[in-house]
């Protein structure tokens, strides 16, 4: 680029060294959210939460008397006698009490009551869902969503809105499931990463912007090469008709070599998944 080297990158003042990081930062960045990379995809595993328990319910929103609160938090729902659907844990007072979002209906001593986690915190480097790879792993059932908002209130606050199947809606930087659930279930899906950068000890990628020098990308070199190239010119004002060519032939190359593709038939069927002539030998019938 006909540009003096630098020593060093961060932390330099030399302005074309500060706009090159930035736009480097900036390509990366585009790159990560443009494509479905393979190398960005993650699977996520978790296992739900519950607290099955006593306490004494007051007609009001402050539950008291209960076995336990270990662990309990504003992610937690509660399911009970005389618990309006819909109630969260507002906070959690003492070892003993809580208070809740709504208050409950009934006064009463000793009622079983269902604490379940709800709200899941996303993976830390999560930054957008794959879709319908969302399993409850537990019951081998694919759970069912994103729920729209219409419908996730609809859930919340109708009288039968409940059934074996799981439901989830992504809201508030929490993946929400629905119903409440009292038994510990496995759920996973997959996700693709923000994350790119891979520093100088790292074997998966930590960051999502260069912050050493030591660091590096995990995209193909020619492509972020190109792109540099090409978005230092076009800020600079000067003719990119060349290098827009070249990184439009490295951006095709790299989605083309990430994943492989299936191969498609010009006479498909639809096998057979029952026994039929074509699993019959052609002696001795499987004597």
């Amino acid at each position: 680029m006909a540009l003096p080297a630098p020593t060093s990158v961060i932390g330099s003042t030399t302005q074309d060294t500060v706009q090159l990081l930035a736009l480097l930062n900036g390509l990366g960045n585009n790159l990560a959210r443009g494509f479905n990379w393979q190398f960005l995809e993650k699977e996520y595993r978790f296992t739900t939460s519950y607290l099955a328990t006593t306490g004494d319910t007051n007609s009001s929103t402050v539950i008291t008397n209960l076995a336990s609160t270990a662990g309990l938090d504003s992610t937690y729902m509660l399911s009970g006698a005389g618990i309006n659907q819909d109630t969260y844990v507002s906070s959690v007072d003492s070892s003993t009490q809580v208070t809740l979002s709504q208050a409950a209906t009934a006064t009463a001593t000793g009622v079983a009551l269902t604490f379940s986690k709800t709200k899941y915190s996303l993976p830390s480097d999560w930054d957008r869902q794959i879709n319908r790879t969302h399993f409850d792993k537990s019951k081998r059932w694919e759970m069912l969503g994103p729920e729209t908002p219409q419908q996730w209130q609809w859930l919340k606050s109708a009288y039968i809105s409940t059934g074996p199947r799981i439901r989830y809606r992504i809201m508030g930087n929490y993946f929400q499931i629905w119903p409440l659930l009292g038994t510990n279930e496995y759920l996973g899906f997959e996700y693709v990463s923000k994350y790119w950068i891979l520093g100088a000890t790292d074997t998966v990628p930590t960051k999502s912007s260069f912050t050493v020098d030591t660091d590096t990308c995990i995209f193909p070199d020619r492509l972020i090469v190109s792109g540099l190239k090409l978005m230092y010119f076009q800020i600079k004002g000067f003719d990119t008709t060349a290098f827009q060519r070249d990184y439009d032939e490295q951006m095709n190359l790299a989605k083309l070599n990430d994943q492989g593709a299936a191969t498609l038939s010009f006479s498909p069927r639809v096998s057979s998944v029952l026994i039929g002539w074509e699993n019959i030998p052609d002696s001795g019938y499987g004597s």
